[in-house]
């Protein structure tokens, strides 16, 4: 299958912005002719300061990427912290996502995995690719396959994540498709009150992913990061998001054309 993307604002910071961006997506996706599924918090649960933007009202929230759905005709994800949660915001949205420091939480993947919906494994940045395995078994014994597995990086010191290329293809047996999440996996966690950010190296970290032969690629993208009320260290420009779907499409392409040259090797 040809490679897909989930892409927004880190979190819903208002309709104005939420509809900026997925309308732009929207016609990215039309453009270019891939699957994107527009991604957004509605609320965010685990933030580096007391201080910080959590988001708006809940249920206006999820109200605004519901109408993403219906205005703009893209499929939407949202994250859940608790298992109570799964049902409700599934009213809302096509996809669940499960934050990486969740990634092990039993009860919180089979409530997700219950409502039938996309579930979407965020892999811990304390994890292996293989204990990924078992994250993703939970999800499927509810009979749901529907099931995707996201590397965002691993602790590397205190205040650095890296991302070991090996990861995406350790993780592809196990049943799920494979994501790269080029906006956290280039996050530099709590330095001071917010988590910093080498947003200067996502396209090359994310063309390295798609040529190891990922299914996905996620990435979060604001009309000005800068004044984002969240991860505005690591968000995409806005402006710049075709022309990046637009090369590692052409990467992709050219990866699935050519085969792969490990078939001999296993």
């Amino acid at each position: 299958m040809p490679l897909f993307f989930i892409a927004g604002p880190c979190v819903v910071e208002s309709e104005e912005i939420t509809f900026t961006v997925a309308d732009h997506l929207a016609q990215i996706s039309q453009r270019l002719r891939v699957e994107l599924i527009f991604k957004a918090s509605y609320r965010k649960a685990n933030r580096t300061s007391l201080h910080s933007f959590v988001g708006i009202e809940k249920h206006r929230a999820l109200e605004i990427l519901a109408r993403v759905r219906e205005r703009f005709g893209l499929r939407v994800l949202t994250d859940i912290h608790e298992s109570w949660e799964a049902a409700e915001v599934a009213s809302y949205v096509d996809a669940l996502q499960i934050p990486a420091f969740l990634c092990r939480q039993t009860e919180l993947l089979l409530a997700a995995g219950s409502t039938g919906k996309i579930v979407n494994i965020k892999k811990g940045q304390f994890a292996a690719p293989e204990d990924m395995a078992k994250a993703i078994e939970k999800v499927r014994s509810t009979g749901n396959d529907r099931v995707l597995v996201t590397e965002r990086g691993t602790t590397f010191g205190y205040h650095d994540l890296v991302v070991d290329m090996r990861s995406l293809v350790r993780m592809r047996p196990y049943g799920a498709r494979v994501v790269y999440d080029a906006t956290h996996s280039l996050q530099q966690p709590s330095l001071g009150d917010t988590s910093g950010g080498l947003r200067w190296l996502i396209p090359h970290i994310a063309r390295a992913a798609v040529a190891c032969g990922v299914d996905g690629v996620f990435f979060e993208t604001h009309p000005d990061p800068a004044t984002a009320l969240s991860d505005a260290a690591t968000q995409l420009p806005l402006a710049y998001a075709e022309r990046f779907v637009e090369q590692l499409v052409e990467i992709d392409t050219l990866v699935r054309e050519r085969g792969w040259v490990d078939d001999d090797l296993a």
